[in-house]
């Protein structure tokens, strides 16, 4: 993606990132309609699950560099009249293992370890060090 885009920007710094939730084996990836989203909320309840976020910056006439990191995340077990009002919430949509911990799933949550802005789908601190480390520098404003 930061490749693609940092030809139509050369003299830019391009950042791109995506995210995907894995459980076991298997990725939970956005879902399109309420029954996936259900799915994936089942798969999820009572379990620990990976939520990876693969981040990518290409500085103008440089390099791309590109980091990848982990949260691991523990839901409690679900019950069916929590999952059916998350499901009305809409809030599923668009969402990498259909949920958003910022939002209603963060009352799913256990417990966490590692970066809660990865699961929200940028992992801020290991961001900013990836743009430090391209050449980006904090411009003083007067």
């Amino acid at each position: 993606k930061s490749r693609h885009v940092a030809k139509a920007f050369p003299n830019d710094f391009v950042l791109a990132a995506d995210t995907v939730v894995a459980s076991g084996r298997r990725i939970l990836d956005q879902v399109k309609t309420a029954t996936e989203a259900e799915a994936h909320l089942l798969l999820l309840s009572g379990r620990r699950h990976r939520v990876y976020s693969g981040v990518a910056v290409s500085p103008p006439n440089g390099p791309v560099c590109t980091r990848v990191v982990m949260t691991q995340v523990a839901f409690k077990r679900l019950h069916k009249s929590e999952i059916d009002t998350y499901l009305r919430s809409g809030e599923w949509r668009g969402m990498a293992g259909a949920y958003a911990i910022q939002g209603l799933a963060g009352g799913f949550v256990k417990r966490i370890n590692g970066s809660y802005s990865n699961v929200v789908g940028l992992p801020l601190c290991e961001t900013v060090a990836l743009l430090k480390g391209a050449g980006l520098r904090e411009k003083i404003i007067k």
